[in-house]
């Protein structure tokens, strides 16, 4: 009996809700990610951690930031794959969200309509500074939105762009320091 009265408990705490960080490149998004999902761990909730396939800048199962803090994750094709792998779950995290489907919303509500803490890490805005795959939905679903700066590298100013250093026009170009910079409006704007 006091078993199933902790478990309600804790439950009962555990409401469902969906975070969203977001920003610029390089601006800490994935770091904040795994720092939330640690502290879920040492809470001894039971954590989940996904990314998109497509993703294999660092690591093919791991979460990785620049500053190479990692965690181990689920690399999966499309959002509905999380919804199939998550059972038993407490928290959810999931890194580079702009690179899923736009099912990716309504997997996350799901989730939270389950009780489930869904932390979600993306970028924003693409290379051309408009909004990035389901980003935008998601934030709009959000209990709490936390946007994170990165450092200008023209003016050292606040930067919320990804600026992209090498010509292509595609949607998606994988790459880091050596295709991207982050920048503050003012300089985006002005190369």
């Amino acid at each position: 009996m006091l078993f199933s009265e902790h478990n309600f408990n804790r439950r009962k705490v555990l409401s469902g809700s969906i975070e969203v960080i977001c920003g610029s490149m390089f601006s800490g998004k994935t770091e904040e990610l795994i720092r939330r999902l640690r502290r879920a761990q040492i809470a001894k909730l039971n954590v989940e951690i996904f990314k998109p396939k497509t993703d294999k800048r660092y690591d093919e199962n791991s979460v990785v930031s620049h500053d190479m803090n990692s965690i181990q994750s689920t690399p999966v094709e499309n959002a509905a794959s999380i919804l199939l792998l998550s059972s038993n779950t407490e928290v959810i995290g999931i890194d580079e969200a702009q690179f899923f489907d736009d099912e990716l919303p309504e997997v996350c509500n799901a989730l939270a309509n389950r009780g489930i803490r869904v932390i979600i890490a993306g970028l924003d805005m693409d290379f051309q500074g408009k909004p990035f795959g389901p980003m935008p939905e998601l934030m709009a679903i959000a209990e709490l939105v936390t946007k994170v700066h990165a450092v200008c590298l023209q003016c050292g100013g606040p930067a919320t762009y990804s600026y992209r250093t090498v010509p292509s026009e595609s949607k998606i170009l994988l790459g880091e320091k050596e295709s991207y910079e982050p920048r503050c409006r003012t300089c985006f704007n002005q190369f």
